[in-house]
This record gives C-alpha cells, sequence and structure tokens, in this order.
C-alpha cells in the first residue's frame, strides 16, 4: 500500500473517530503500520495540534466551526510535519491531493493557507 493510501486512511480513522465516537483503536485494527502510527499520533496530539490550527485560523473562526474532514486533513498533515520525518512540502501537498479528492471545492486552498501560515510562522530568519 502506497504511503499516500497510509495518509488518507489515518484521516479517515481520525474523521470517524470524531463523527462517530467509535474508539481510535478499532478503526486502525486492521490497518498498515503507517496508518496506525499517524492516526494515533495525531490522538495522542489532538490538544497540541488543535491549538496550534486554531492560532493560525482566520479572525472569528475556531476548529469548531471546520468541517470534521478539513480538520483531520490538516491535523494528519501538521503531525507528519511536526514528527521532523517527512519534509513539510510532501505533507502539504499529500494534504492538498486528499482534500482535492475527497474535501469540499474550497478544502484545498484552505487547508494550504492554514498549513503555509504555521510553516511561515516556523521559518528561521535570515
Amino acid at each position: 500500500m502506497r504511503r499516500s493510501d497510509q495518509r488518507r486512511d489515518a484521516v479517515f480513522a481520525s474523521y470517524q473517530r470524531d463523527v462517530t465516537g467509535r474508539p481510535l483503536a478499532e478503526l486502525v485494527a486492521d490497518s498498515k503500520p503507517m496508518t496506525k502510527e499517524l492516526a494515533e499520533g495525531v490522538e495522542d496530539a489532538r490538544e497540541d495540534l488543535d491549538e496550534t490550527i486554531s492560532e493560525h485560523l482566520r479572525s472569528g473562526w475556531t476548529v469548531d466551526r471546520l468541517a470534521p474532514l478539513d480538520l483531520n486533513v490538516i491535523r494528519v498533515a501538521l503531525f507528519e510535519i511536526e514528527e521532523g520525518e517527512t519534509p513539510p512540502e510532501v505533507a502539504i501537498n499529500e494534504a492538498i491531493e486528499i482534500a482535492k479528492e475527497y474535501c469540499g471545492a474550497d478544502a484545498p486552498s484552505f487547508i494550504n493557507g492554514v498549513l503555509g501560515a504555521i510553516l511561515r510562522e516556523r521559518e528561521p530568519t535570515a
């Protein structure tokens, strides 16, 4: 299974956990290792990820207002970026591709904007 597919599966597992309330362990029980690692990592870091995302939303927006699927696409990409094993550009590109296929028409640019703002803030100044 391709890494892209495992990222997508991690997004869907996290999304299903949010929407249905089913335990994440149950949702990823038969998943590949990368899917489990990403979904469990997002679950463990959820508060910190959501705080970072919230800090980079437009004024008046909160994490609670985001579509659950869009939010989980951002969470998985941000988790990958923070883990440092995946280049940020790859994580963002993968997030955009998932959003293009499964989210609303405005989601890819929105997700790119949020993740881009987070990266710009973290870039060292010359």
